[in-house]
């Protein structure tokens, strides 16, 4: 298992290289799939412009934490074999990845809703502040915690 939560700049990991160190597993063999996600900074909604964002925790060690839970309560529910997830904060401009994540399990739907669940939860459950800094101003949302 791979949890981590990073400032941005501090080390820099790709979704290729997270996905390299799934394929590590000793157990790899006994998957027939894997899925990855790679969450970037949306630069356009519909009536607004990103400029910027800026992502914060208030405790990293504790949200790491959090997120290794997230996980093995997922590898737990669907039986996938790997799950690799790196969280960035900081500061970020449009297309900026910031949420990566790898899934390797013995079947595609097990694997995929294991994605899924990873992506949803961690999206809602562990404390991030997020600023946007848009062409009309500034919008602050909380998640999770």
């Amino acid at each position: 298992m791979i949890a981590r939560i990073l400032k941005k700049g501090e080390e820099n990991i790709t979704i290729n290289q997270l996905m390299d160190q799934v394929k590590k597993n000793p157990q790899i063999a006994e998957c027939g799939a894997i899925f990855s996600f790679e969450g970037i900074v949306r630069g356009t909604e519909t009536d607004k412009n990103t400029v910027k964002m800026d992502l914060t925790t208030p405790d990293m060690g504790e949200t790491e934490g959090e997120l290794k839970e997230i996980i093995n309560d997922i590898k737990n529910k669907y039986g996938v074999i790997e799950i690799a997830v790196v969280h960035y904060v900081g500061e970020f401009q449009p297309a900026d990845p910031l949420f990566l994540v790898v899934v390797a399990g013995s079947h595609r739907q097990e694997t995929r809703s294991a994605l899924n669940d990873v992506v949803e939860r961690v999206k809602y459950e562990l404390d991030f502040k997020k600023e946007e800094h848009t062409d009309e101003g500034t919008n602050i949302i909380m998640s999770g915690g």
